[in-house]
């Protein structure tokens, strides 16, 4: 062999060595919680983009997400437009007051979860006169398709939430709509929620004059992420007219594991003069419910008793308290009513508590609810660097 093509040949093999370092070289995540409040099942959210240029990888799925003791941890990628392209990573821990907890990212095999790794899920449901239906380990819900409208069975015109009560992490959602039982518990829990036309547990509308105008059922589903950590999906509502005005809705909804509550984002568009709509999300006003709200940090809650096992029911709503305008009620529903924003986006929580899971009292809901508006009001701080 040459002289030349010697050293070339060793400055390849160093060349390559060194991109396989590079490509091996792992990086930090640091997550630190602000506030002094045990905080489990949270959420960390990595620019999927950044994760690419720093650790020098094609797809973001073959980054492994390891805590202190070195063991993997169960994660997501998530494509919020359906572009084809990752924009998130996600994974969940659990983090105690004040504290920091570090995490490892190396690249290795592309990671696929297995069936009992998924803790959210979601579907639309064509067979049962298209509900959308959706879960995690801790609740489930369901939303009402435009052919529940006509069904000569039981017609429904309602974008209100419904809510499934479940007492088991598994997820029940499939099962249940196969064996068409699902009115009765048992052992994992029922459909005892009657939504009707009201708001139910989180739904929303334009409030207009003391008035609240709501949407019929949705006409277009479209799913973004389906677990196992993270369910996320979009529903579009036929227009209709509020105060005058003509009004469309794509309502986006996110569920994480180990939460319970969602988050709703709507996307309003408008054809008229918009300067009296406000907008409002309720809960509906069942016999026996008792209300409690706290205008401060923008919650409501209700508590009421499930007739059909005597059991007790919480639902809950948080907005941002500097949208609030007051808390009211109409037409069944306790509202909580927020300004509207210039870009007619309008955000918020909503989700419930079940004293058979998880919550044995209205002050043990009082206080998840609180501590809800505290986490969402301060969030995690997460720091990625080259290790």
């Amino acid at each position: 062999m040459r002289v030349g093509s010697a050293i070339l040949l060793v400055v390849f093999l160093l060349l390559g060595s060194a991109f396989a370092v590079a490509q091996n070289r792992p990086a930090i995540v640091t997550v630190t919680n602000p506030i002094d409040l045990n905080r489990p099942s949270e959420t960390v959210v990595l620019n999927a983009g950044e994760l690419r240029t720093l650790l020098s990888v094609d797809d973001v799925r073959k980054v492994h997400v390891r805590d202190a003791a070195g063991t993997d941890v169960l994660t997501q990628a998530v494509d919020n437009n359906d572009d084809g392209t990752f924009d998130d990573y996600i994974f969940q821990t659990d983090i105690g007051p004040n504290a920091s907890n570090p995490f490892t990212l190396v690249v290795g095999e592309q990671q696929v979860p297995k069936k009992d790794d998924f803790k959210a899920y979601g579907r639309f449901v064509q067979e049962r006169r298209e509900d959308f239906a959706w879960e995690n380990d801790r609740i489930a819900h369901r939303m009402y398709g435009k052919e529940l409208e006509t069904w000569p069975q039981e017609p429904l015109t309602s974008s209100g939430v419904d809510v499934w009560t479940k007492r088991t992490s598994r997820l029940i959602v499939n099962e249940w709509y196969m064996t068409d039982d699902y009115h009765h518990d048992h052992g994992d829990g029922a459909d005892m929620y009657s939504v009707g036309k009201s708001r139910g547990c989180g739904g929303n509308g334009i409030y207009v004059d003391g008035k609240l105008y709501t949407a019929a059922n949705f006409i277009h589903s479209r799913t973004f992420a389906n677990g196992p950590i993270r369910v996320m999906f979009e529903l579009e509502y036929p227009a209709w007219t509020a105060g005058g005005v003509q009004v469309t809705e794509v309502k986006r909804i996110t569920l994480d594991a180990g939460q319970n509550m969602d988050r709703f984002e709507s996307h309003y568009k408008f054809q008229g003069d918009t300067s009296a709509l406000l907008h409002a999300a309720g809960i509906k006003n069942n016999a026996g419910s008792t209300e409690f709200t706290k205008t401060d940090v923008g919650t409501l809650r209700t508590w009421e008793p499930v007739k059909a096992d005597k059991s007790q029911l919480g639902c809950a709503l948080v907005v941002k308290p500097d949208q609030l305008v007051k808390f009211t009620e109409e037409a069944g529903n306790y509202l909580a009513v927020t300004k509207l924003t210039p870009t007619g986006v309008v955000s918020y929580y909503a989700g419930f508590g079940w004293s058979r899971f998880g919550f044995a009292n209205a002050e043990e809901w009082d206080g998840y609810v609180a501590n809800w508006a505290r986490r969402i009001n301060s969030p995690l701080q997460v720091t990625l660097s080259a290790k």
